[in-house]
């Protein structure tokens, strides 16, 4: 998949005309979509070997153009049929109480490849944020991946797996709020068969993605099979 598309300097009059943009581009975001986050064991990677990619972010995450608003409790946006959401901020740590994960951010970005890059492999307690796109509690769909381990210990989304529907989830945000998000699903999907529309389509309301690997481990591959997606929205 191409880099993601340069916005305007003044997002609002063209708001309308990328969003139409954003529809044409899903066939071609179905076409990228590929392998996964780094996936451990062992024999996960070879010395000097390059880490496995995270599924291609599609374009409907690209809209970082969302306009600053006034600081305080969540409120409606403007855009139709929208919840509660905050402006736009870098979020800064993740709290997830049931799995004890209290990790801090890192900013990932669209690589060479098309595919989004994933957190650096030597910190197992770090989670990454597609930079580029909707920051955690802004209105539309946020990104967060992590690894579930290494090729050395198991890594901050290993028990991703354990996080149910109605659990909640908070992310610190570097203008001091803490959004809270209730989980809506959670579910594992194979990668070569991966919903780019369900997982990254945008929304009217704040929703977050937690994606990490899952499923079998392939030896010959090196990676596992499938990537276990959590589906969540501000409250």
């Amino acid at each position: 998949m191409a880099a993601s598309p340069l916005l305007p300097d003044d997002p609002e009059p063209s708001r309308r005309r990328f969003r139409t943009v954003v529809t044409i581009l899903w066939s071609v975001a179905a076409l990228v979509l590929t392998v996964s986050l780094i996936a451990g064991g062992d024999e996960s990677s070879d010395a000097g070997a390059p880490p496995h990619a995270p599924p291609a972010v599609s374009s409907a995450t690209s809209d970082a153009s969302h306009a600053p608003s006034t600081p305080g409790a969540p409120h409606r946006s403007a855009r139709a049929g929208a919840g509660p959401h905050l402006p736009r901020s870098r979020p800064v740590r993740l709290l997830i109480p049931r799995i004890s994960v209290n990790a801090p951010f890192t900013d990932l970005a669209i690589g060479r490849s098309g595919q989004l890059e994933p957190p650096p492999p030597d910190n197992t307690n770090l989670v990454g944020w597609y930079a580029k796109g909707v920051s955690p509690g802004e209105a539309g769909t946020a990104i967060i991946a992590g690894h579930v381990d290494t090729a050395t210990a198991p890594a901050v989304f290993a028990q991703l797996g354990e996080v149910k529907k109605g659990d909640r989830f908070h992310v610190v945000r570097a203008d001091g709020r803490k959004a809270t998000f209730v989980v809506d699903d959670t579910d594992s999907y194979a990668k070569d068969d991966f919903p780019s529309e369900r997982v990254y389509g945008d929304t009217p309301d704040a929703q977050v993605r937690l994606i990490t690997c899952a499923g079998a481990y392939d030896r010959q591959a090196r990676d596992y099979t499938e990537n276990l997606v959590v589906f969540a929205h501000l409250v």
